[in-house]
């Protein structure tokens, strides 16, 4: 037998390009999202890092941010939950380029953040990815109300809880949208607000081809494969409302539970069309919210955790930055 060839039970049985492998045996290799850093403090930015546990009954936990503020006569400062991409099934809060990214933005934005790690198919299910980011955001909400000495310090003395922020890039905008539709009527602990939501490249999807998936029918069926893989329904449709919020069964962006919304889409993003579609039915919805959205010219999908020095992307964080302190 030839030494180089896979022994049937370690043989490919599905490739979810670029992300990650399944063999026959059930064994899964990441192939990309797999690399982690520690927190602590960055020398780039001053901005302090460190991970805690939100809820130890089921694991939950997050990486909380902080930037180099005074100790004593600071004014509080407003908090970002992050959600990171990565189509559900890799990455993490530890992964190097998210951890670059959200040092950069804490410190532009002069924010406090907690980056969230929720669950990631196929060890769990999709379902669960979103639950755990919505009980990240009650355990969020539960510290504004809290007993003052069992809260997070850095969320008690630094965070103005009246600007509380949702943001995310690929699946974590879509988590976001998700997360604000249901905060509308799921009452979070102290009646939290959500000020704002930043959608990054967001992962919407549909089964009829619009904008450039019609000419590019092989990166369409890519993403078509990256979302059959996780969907959790039975016929693994592109229309399942998680990934399409257009369909009959999707609730309508009227019901968006924050008072502005901010989506940045890429000019060479296949998802691009998609983000650019949200924003035409933000504005048609009856949404009374404010809205804006920002192209990026010449760049590609979440560019900036790539190249996370070039002008672009920082300008990509700056406006960012600026969406959360208007």
């Amino acid at each position: 037998m030839d030494p180089n060839q896979l022994k049937p039970d370690t043989e490919i049985a599905l490739e979810v390009f670029p992300y990650l492998r399944v063999f026959k045996d059930g064994t899964v290799e990441r192939i990309a999202g797999t690399q982690v850093v520690p927190a602590g403090v960055d020398p780039q930015t001053g901005v302090e890092s460190k991970d805690i546990v939100i809820a130890p009954e089921t694991g939950i936990s997050a990486r909380l941010y902080r930037p180099n503020l005074p100790q004593e006569n600071h004014k509080r400062v407003p908090l970002v939950v992050y959600f990171h991409g990565g189509a559900f099934c890799i990455s993490s809060v530890a992964d190097p380029l998210y951890h670059h990214s959200l040092n950069m933005l804490v410190a532009d934005a002069n924010a406090i953040a907690i980056s969230v790690e929720y669950s990631r198919v196929p060890e769990h299910s999709l379902t669960e990815a979103y639950e755990d980011c919505w009980a990240a955001l009650r355990w969020v909400a539960a510290q504004a109300v809290g007993d003052h000495h069992e809260r997070e310090p850095w969320l008690k003395d630094y965070v103005d809880f009246g600007r509380v922020f949702l943001a995310g890039d690929s699946a974590g905008a879509n988590i976001s949208h998700h997360l604000a539709l249901r905060a509308m009527n799921s009452k979070l602990p102290g009646d939290l607000k959500i000020l704002g939501i930043g959608l990054i490249h967001p992962y919407f999807w549909g089964e009829t081809p619009i904008g450039s998936e019609v000419t590019e029918s092989e990166r369409k069926a890519m993403v078509d494969s990256w979302w059959r893989y996780v969907c959790p329904s039975e016929d693994k449709s592109c229309d399942d409302p998680l990934i399409n919020p257009f369909t009959d069964r999707s609730p309508s962006l009227a019901g968006l539970a924050c008072d502005k919304i901010l989506v940045i889409v890429a000019e060479k993003d296949i998802l691009r069309d998609r983000g650019k579609l949200y924003y035409e039915n933000l504005v048609k919805s009856g949404w009374r919210g404010s809205k804006d959205i920002m192209e990026t010219q010449g760049e590609d999908h979440v560019f900036h955790i790539f190249d996370p020095n070039s002008e672009k992307a920082k300008n990509l964080i700056k406006r960012l930055a600026s969406f959360i302190n208007e």
